[in-house]
């Protein structure tokens, strides 16, 4: 199966979500309006607890330096783990957004486990206007929160965003120091680093303004063939330099690799700068803003195997840091435009 979504004894996917486009084919229970914690939890098959229990020798039941997480519902082993690993109970991490879901300053939109309950998600609404970057454009806010329970991956919490006119999950304000997708690790003190987030966040909240003005920035700048390419290339550079030790035969065989790679992502994205959804708009068409809504729409809906290895990834893993990279870029490309 190609999604990676959980499923309980009754056939039912472990997930909830309110509206009109569901995250993951329509799967799991469709609520016709937000939830509340408590129905949530339960809506998105997360009420339960991880523990963690000390490993054994099989051969003598000496004890090992590691431990296993364990959900308590069923007794599955999620991972293993180390010693002062702790898990932050799904609970907390809905109650997390209690103080804003009274204050209605937010909507719980979705939530539910990934790869047999290691991996859990819940995203808010943010209960404001759609920011319009240019008019008919508008950009809708969430917050997200991310964990894992089998020491995979830190706590994660931060503002994302989607752009309404093509449903794309849009990074950029996650990309400044102050509003990124913040990280916990799993130690003692997470619940209280979780709640110096929150007060980060609500500064991030105030500032949001400025990063849509860079938006706007881009919508006013226009790009040419030449520059298009170049901003590609510059969003899916290499994590990593070629090895030093290559030959110069095998560096230019790897720098020729690199380089076809990057011509075929250019071909992908070309089209979709051109005609992609709302990229034919008036006042997005052929600017800035338009390339990055290219990349962002092959994040979201071209980008690997399926629909859900994507969400996974731009939600969970490393489609992030492509997106945050594809939002620094087109800042870049638009204010050296404008200087």
């Amino acid at each position: 199966m190609a999604h990676e979504l959980e499923f309980g004894s009754d056939g039912q996917a472990k997930m909830f979500w309110v509206g009109d486009v569901p995250p993951w084919h329509g799967l799991g229970v469709k609520l016709d309006r937000p939830p509340t914690i408590k129905e949530a939890i339960t809506c998105a098959g997360l009420d339960w607890n991880v523990e963690c229990r000390q490993l054994v020798m099989e051969s003598d039941g000496r004890k090992v330096p590691a431990r296993a997480t364990v959900r308590s519902s069923d007794g599955a082993v999620l991972g293993l783990v180390g010693m002062v690993y702790k898990p932050l109970q799904n609970s907390f991490a809905f109650d997390w957004f209690q103080p804003w879901v009274d204050a209605k300053l937010v909507e719980l939109e979705t939530a539910g486990c990934l790869k047999g309950g290691t991996h859990v998600w819940v995203l808010a609404k943010v209960k404001a206007e759609p920011t319009e970057i240019v008019k008919g454009d508008p950009i809708v806010r969430y917050v997200l929160l991310s964990n894992s329970h089998d020491g995979s991956r830190m706590v994660r919490a931060g503002f994302t965003g989607v752009r309404v006119v093509c449903w794309n999950t849009v990074n950029a304000a996650m990309s400044s120091s102050t509003s990124r997708l913040l990280r916990v690790r799993h130690t003692q003190n997470a619940e209280q680093a979780l709640d110096q987030i929150r007060a980060s966040m609500d500064l991030a909240n105030k500032r949001f303004e400025a990063t849509v003005e860079e938006m706007r920035l881009m919508a006013r700048m226009g790009v040419t063939k030449d520059s298009l390419a170049a901003y590609v290339k510059a969003v899916f550079k290499p994590a990593k330099p070629l090895d030093t030790d290559l030959s110069e035969e095998e560096r230019e065989e790897a720098e020729d690799k690199q380089e076809e790679k990057c011509e075929r992502l250019i071909g992908r994205i070309t089209p979709l700068f051109e005609h992609g959804r709302g990229n034919d708009m008036p006042g997005v068409k052929g600017t800035v803003w338009a390339a990055y809504n290219a990349v962002t729409e092959y994040l979201t809906w071209e980008r690997g195997a399926s629909n859900d290895n994507r969400m996974t990834s731009l939600w969970l893993g490393d489609g992030q840091a492509v997106a945050q990279r594809a939002f620094s870029e087109a800042r870049k490309l638009a204010m050296a435009m404008a200087a």
